[in-house]
């Protein structure tokens, strides 16, 4: 049987963290798995206190909520001891290249330290995955459908193949809604705070603040008092039609107002 060779250590390690945004969010617990050479392995897990609230939506995926973490230590104080550990090692995990190793890399930033070092190599399981098991259309129709396509790449073939797909995947998972914006909702899950359809722009601490770029984290109404050239870039930039409205309304002086949600019951 082929097993993995090793020529050092090879460190295996997940995040689970208050969001997905790796420059504003922060890690609440982290796992490693380390393993030797000679075949051995240790484990070592660690909870965070991320400095910051953990949302709730947070806490509904890892069940970690600000009272399990309020007397763990912070990122700052683990920093010396983890990059000791990661010390001359590669690195592996499960969509590490995405999120994980993006948002480490931060932690160690914001402490002062590189990361990850020099000739470290990354293993991404994912992207092994993916390479080997195929995701295309004629995949999922023998995985769902059971036979194989025919005419493929041909416009009526491919999408009468998707059309059964979907059906099949209806039937198989219980769990799948059955409604088109029920799956909809699914796929593309709305942000109450975002002021258009891509979460450029957001309400964060009363007021609309981007998300991007250079002004990432600037208000607004600080972008049109500071550079408002930028945003007349941005008017004939490939961004979205509610957005580009915003900045036009904000360069004439015309701002967002953001109106609470009805309370249930009574009119709005």
């Amino acid at each position: 049987m082929r097993e993995l060779k090793l020529d050092r250590p090879l460190v295996f390690f997940d995040l689970e963290t208050t969001g997905l945004d790796t420059d504003k969010d922060r890690i609440v617990e982290l796992c490693t798995v380390t393993l030797l050479p000679d075949g051995s392995r240790s484990v070592w897990t660690q909870r965070v206190h991320p400095g910051i609230p953990i949302p709730a939506d947070a806490t509904a995926v890892h069940g970690i909520a600000d009272a399990d973490v309020a007397d763990c230590p912070r990122f700052a104080e683990l920093a010396e001891g983890l990059h000791t550990r990661l010390q001359g090692c590669d690195l592996a995990g499960y969509n590490i290249e995405r999120f994980d190793l993006k948002l480490l890399k931060q932690e160690f930033s914001r402490c002062g330290k590189p990361f990850p070092v020099a000739g470290t190599r990354i293993v991404d399981v994912y992207g092994v995955y993916a390479s080997r098991e195929r995701r295309d259309l004629t995949a999922a129709l023998r995985f769902y459908c059971g036979r194989e396509l025919q005419g493929a790449h041909s416009a009526e073939a491919d999408v009468l193949a998707t059309v059964d797909v979907l059906m099949a995947q209806v039937q198989r998972y219980a769990d799948l809604p059955d409604t088109v914006q029920a799956l909809h909702d699914e796929q593309h899950p709305h942000n109450p705070d975002a002021l258009d359809p891509d979460g450029k722009l957001l309400w964060q601490d009363g007021a609309p603040t981007f998300t991007f770029g250079k002004i990432k984290g600037w208000t607004l109404q600080k972008v049109v008092r500071t550079d408002p050239g930028y945003l007349r870039w941005m008017l004939s930039g490939s961004f979205s039609d509610e957005l580009k409205r915003i900045v036009a309304d904000a360069l004439d002086g015309r701002f967002p107002v953001r109106r609470e949600a009805p309370t249930p019951g009574r009119d709005p």
